[in-house]
């Protein structure tokens, strides 16, 4: 599809696998419930006191035709635990201040994005992805940033930056991180994240300008 009047990319998926660092004799992880409200949860089994959970998030994408490479950055990942209340971010690999992905480099393959973290095992209310800047790339061959996710990389030149007016989103999706893991399937709908403005042509050219406020939606526990 072609970027007038919008730029059209298909969703991109967050996989959000928590891996547990299981305590002796913890339960296998239950299948995956809904509770009167409709949010998603992973039942019972958050493990004994003090059992904790490893967190890795990946990022996947399908494809889209109009850029040659799409990079956005992140510059934190976190998640909300109901009991005392608190937020806490994932850390990036290498211990990175921020990390950035080319979703075209994900058609049908996973990077990781947040990774190495040990939360304790119990309920969790939200999770919150904070997007800092958007890059789009027309020219063959421009925009690579040698992987699908790199830390702390410095973008290549040529590419056209990508409005965003707020970066931050919260999903209020309650799950339950298990002592033998839980994992959390989001959707990045780019069809609805990025827009063309301004009075240009497309592909960067003219007056054209691009809009970026992110959507994304859980779209299972389990």
């Amino acid at each position: 599809m072609r970027l007038l009047p919008s730029l059209v990319l298909t969703g991109a998926t967050v996989l959000l696998t928590a891996g547990a660092f299981a305590c002796a004799g913890s339960d296998n992880p239950a299948a995956p419930s809904r509770n009167a409200s409709g949010n998603a949860s992973a039942g019972s089994g958050a493990g004994a006191s003090g059992s904790t959970g490893t967190l890795a998030i990946h990022l996947t994408d399908s494809p889209f035709s109009d850029a040659n490479a799409l990079l956005v950055t992140f510059s934190e990942v976190s998640v909300h635990r109901a009991d005392p209340g608190a937020w806490s971010t994932l850390p990036f690999s290498l211990a990175a201040t921020f990390r950035t992905c080319d979703l075209k480099q994900l058609q049908g393959a996973t990077d990781v994005l947040g990774v190495g973290t040990q939360l304790a095992a119990g309920k969790y209310t939200q999770i919150r992805l904070t997007v800092a800047s958007a890059f789009l790339y027309f020219a063959p061959n421009n925009g690579s940033i040698g992987g699908a996710c790199v830390s702390n990389v410095m973008l290549p030149p040529g590419g056209v930056s990508v409005d965003i007016p707020s970066g931050e989103v919260k999903l209020n999706n309650e799950f339950t991180l298990t002592s033998a893991g839980t994992k959390i399937v989001l959707d990045f709908d780019g069809d609805q994240s990025v827009h063309q403005t301004g009075s240009g042509n497309g592909k960067g050219k003219g007056n054209t300008k691009y809009m970026m406020s992110p959507v994304i939606r859980v779209v299972s526990v389990q």
